[in-house]
């Protein structure tokens, strides 16, 4: 499973999962979460939530075709809510094997700051191994 923010910084995750896949039969899912606003109610915003998740499941639709085009077996996913927790639930309910995903340095001159990421949230509470990609 490859969490994806749609950002720009997810490239070089995706270069390592297509050249790991390409060396074993398995399956890629890619996966995204929009972010849920947590002080308003799922219904009051419904229509939003809907766009932002056409647009996310268009934008992996369009990244799954380098991996389809590889003859790689590839699905994709959108779920609302917090990142951290879909990720941790859809990998668990999925029975995945690994979890790849982008991280950010973590300089050692500033303390915990960086440590509430969603990389570091999946890393610490994931039952599944994590790759964490620089």
């Amino acid at each position: 499973m490859v969490p994806i923010d749609l950002s720009d910084r997810h490239e070089r995750v995706l270069r390592m999962v297509r050249t790991l896949a390409a060396d074993h039969a398995c399956c890629v899912t890619l996966f995204h979460v929009v972010q849920r606003v947590p002080v308003i109610a799922m219904g009051e915003l419904d229509g939003f939530y809907r766009r932002l998740v056409q647009n996310a499941d268009r934008r992996l639709r369009q990244i799954a075709r380098s991996f389809k085009n590889r003859g790689m077996d590839v699905r994709t996913q959108v779920r609302i809510g917090e990142p951290a927790i879909e990720i941790i639930r859809a990998a668990a309910r999925e029975h995945v094997s690994l979890l790849v995903m982008t991280s950010h340095k973590v300089r050692r001159n500033r303390g915990a700051r960086g440590w509430g990421t969603t990389s570091y949230k999946v890393g610490i509470f994931s039952q599944c191994p994590i790759l964490l990609i620089k």
